[in-house]
């Protein structure tokens, strides 16, 4: 995985979200700030 770079634009991705919806980052592409959070399930 390559590493993070500063003021660069992130890469297009596909995720599904808590509903179970797809959802792409071009889909918010009039906003200002995008946050993506990744839950990962401990057991």
């Amino acid at each position: 995985m390559s590493r993070v770079k500063l003021n660069t634009h992130a890469p297009e991705f596909t995720a599904t979200d808590f509903n179970g919806s797809w959802v792409s980052l071009s889909d918010f592409t009039d906003r200002m700030n995008v946050l993506l959070v990744l839950n990962r399930g401990f057991s």
